[in-house]
């Protein structure tokens, strides 16, 4: 934790299992086709990757949990890590945790939810890979996620769907990073 950069500007975390498309959805967000680097491989991202956008805003891309092409001592590392940085980051604003809309909320997720509630960490949650799913296995999979969030005091209480390949549910969603940012502004 002492090795990252130390800032003012309020920051959003985009957290999941490896693979789900974080790096993915902010080089869509950002309209940059390699800002964050994408991989097909699980485990590629080992380290918080910090993005500053505008002076008004730092997006943190933070490795996979779950399964990684990486040694078990690295991973532990790295989780430990991200445990951290999400219970201890005093400009951290709301998490963005991604889940694969074609497999929906797995355990690993649940046991991040149960961290991020226990902790109070603002959380919001964002389907992925959208456009793999018929519109009506979509919906269906969007309000059993909100039904779980009903139940979870730190989480924000919609989902957003996206789609890094489509760009379904991109501006919706950066329409509420600008609005975390414009009330950070205000403070």
């Amino acid at each position: 934790m002492e090795g990252l950069p130390e800032t003012t500007l309020p920051e959003v975390a985009f957290a999941g299992r490896s693979n789900v498309g974080k790096s993915s959805l902010i080089n869509s967000l950002t309209n940059r086709t390699n800002l964050a680097r994408t991989s097909r491989t699980p485990g590629r991202t080992r380290e918080i990757n910090f993005f500053k956008l505008n002076n008004g805003l730092i997006l943190a891309d933070l490795p996979g949990f779950g399964y990684a092409k990486a040694p078990k001592t690295l991973v532990k590392q790295w989780t430990r890590l991200i445990d951290s940085y999400l219970k201890g980051r005093p400009n951290l604003r709301r998490t963005c945790l991604l889940i694969d809309s074609r497999r929906g909320a797995m355990k690993s997720d649940l046991a991040i939810m149960d961290g991020l509630d226990e902790a109070a960490v603002s959380y919001l949650i964002i389907l992925t890979k959208s456009d793999k799913l018929k519109p009506n296995v979509l919906s269906k999979t969007i309000d059993m996620i909100e039904n779980i969030l009903r139940k979870r005091p730190a989480a924000y209480p919609s989902v957003v769907a996206t789609s890094s390949k489509t760009g379904h549910g991109i501006l919706n969603l950066q329409n509420h990073l600008t609005d975390l940012a414009d009330l950070a502004a205000t403070y």
